[in-house]
């Protein structure tokens, strides 16, 4: 009987800095998932996409650079959407929105983007051998900021950004014109502000 690790794993070729996060590839003969990305261009030299990559079997984490000459294995995976139910301690649990079955999801396969996740929103699973090993949301979620510093009159440059804690409790750096009770649209990539969400 083969081990699942002799399983033929269904690759693509793609550019190094075609990589986005939630995606799944092969490097150094292990599954990853990347996490963060983060376009970078030094002074001298080519430009290269940092990578925060994480081990879709033991959950470690590694840090790449990819140039867009490189060629990265990118493994297809099976994607089906998935609504989110609700969330219970350390567990999260999904319906499928076409047979209404239910999946429960541990923390460590969300990691940091658990904290995004709203009631009714809807998110693709991706499963690799029958096994759910990545979650994608949505490019960016609208959240409500419930504590940052008080708006300065006049000041409305957005140079020098402010913290804020969000309702769900996550920190975001927001423009100075951002105050408490607004509702701002953040990006699940990296956490960054976008702007401020429509009323």
């Amino acid at each position: 009987m083969r081990g699942r690790q002799c399983a033929r794993i269904p690759l693509m070729k793609i550019s190094g800095n075609a990589i986005r996060p939630g995606m799944v590839i092969e490097h150094q003969g292990k599954l990853w998932q990347a996490v963060r990305i983060q376009h970078t261009q030094p002074g001298k030299g080519g430009a290269y996409l940092q990578v925060e990559l994480r081990n879709l079997r033991d959950g470690g984490k590694l840090n790449e650079r990819f140039r867009s000459a490189e060629a990265v294995e990118r493994v297809r995976v099976d994607e089906k959407d998935y609504q989110f139910l609700y969330a219970d301690d350390d567990t999260f649990t999904f319906m499928d929105t076409e047979t209404f079955e239910q999946i429960a999801l541990n923390r460590d396969l969300l990691g940091e983007q658990a904290g995004y996740l709203q009631d009714g929103m809807t998110v693709t699973i991706e499963s690799y051998d029958g096994e759910p090993i990545g979650v994608v949301l949505p490019g960016s979620v609208v959240l409500v900021v419930r504590e940052t510093e008080p708006v300065v009159k006049g000041q409305t440059a957005a140079s020098s950004f402010k913290p804020a804690v969000m309702v769900n409790g996550m920190r975001v750096m927001v423009p100075p014109f951002v105050g408490e009770g607004d509702r701002v649209l953040v990006s699940t990539a990296d956490g960054s502000y976008l702007r401020r969400a429509e009323s």
